[in-house]
């Protein structure tokens, strides 16, 4: 039961004494943050990284939902494409993202004198490809989700329970995840990327990705979302916008949204 879990993750959390959140503003890493919170009051700080990768209506949100909890929210800034590795977009990128992120959020838990960093990283995320996880792991980031044995259904259903305003938010990721492995990360394919995507949220369309293969943008979109691109109007006004952020080519992949959809297939 959810519930077993909750006083799990506050037993947990309560150990620790004081925690620095990294805090995207994503449901699993608020549903960290509000728990860490109520049961540490001060002792719980949240910190998000603003770079290039980082879409800013996930700032905004981030913003909101810090303010709601109550909770005090540090804004960084980190720059991956100053990181070669990270740039090359072989499959270590999210590695050498973390590394990044959680080498700053070190040194801000040793200024502040923290007892530990904790993320939103649940018990399904455990099964995907993540070498995220692996450089939270070598720098000590904790994940209460995981101890508590917290499925993403279930950080839903307390998210709701708890009063978050994003309990029902849709899935992000990384912006540099929408450029296929093996393609050089630029400031412009990213800014081309977090437009487009931008021009769909405008559009109403909730979960989705718009891929980046050069004159191509590949629209990956929830089964349930398929029907309303029937609207021819729709249609020829998305294609007009995202062309004219460049590409030539505008397609909606028939599989859907999947998560990992811009990496290449074994």
């Amino acid at each position: 039961m959810p519930q077993n879990k909750l006083l799990k993750m506050q037993n947990l959390l309560q150990g620790m004494e004081s925690v620095l959140v990294a805090f995207s503003g994503g449901i699993d890493s608020s549903l960290v943050l509000k728990i860490a919170h109520d049961s540490l009051g001060s002792g719980a700080i949240a910190v998000t990284a603003v770079s290039p990768t980082f879409p800013e209506i996930e700032l905004k949100t981030a913003r909101r939902v810090g303010q709601e909890i109550g909770v005090r929210h540090l804004i960084i800034e980190t720059d991956q494409l100053a990181i070669p590795d990270f740039v090359r977009n072989d499959a270590g990128r999210c590695y050498h993202c973390k590394t990044d992120l959680y080498q700053a959020l070190q040194k801000l838990q040793l200024e502040l004198n923290m007892g530990a960093m904790v993320d939103g990283t649940n018990l399904d995320d455990l099964g995907d490809d993540r070498p995220g996880i692996v450089a939270a792991r070598e720098w000590g980031v904790r994940s209460p989700l995981v101890e508590a044995e917290l499925s993403k259904a279930e950080v839903r259903t307390l998210a709701k329970e708890l009063g978050l305003s994003n309990w029902d938010k849709p899935a992000a990721a990384c912006l540099s995840s929408r450029i296929p492995r093996g393609t050089v990360i630029t400031r412009e394919k990213l800014t081309r990327v977090e437009q487009a995507e931008a021009l769909l949220v405008q559009e109403g369309f909730r979960q989705f990705r718009v891929r980046d293969h050069g004159e191509i943008a590949r629209i990956e979109m929830e089964e349930e979302e398929l029907s309303r691109w029937l609207d021819p109007e729709r249609r020829t006004r998305v294609s007009t916008q995202l062309k004219a952020l460049g590409f030539r080519f505008v397609t909606l992949d028939l599989e859907g949204y999947r998560r990992g959809g811009g990496n290449p297939k074994p």
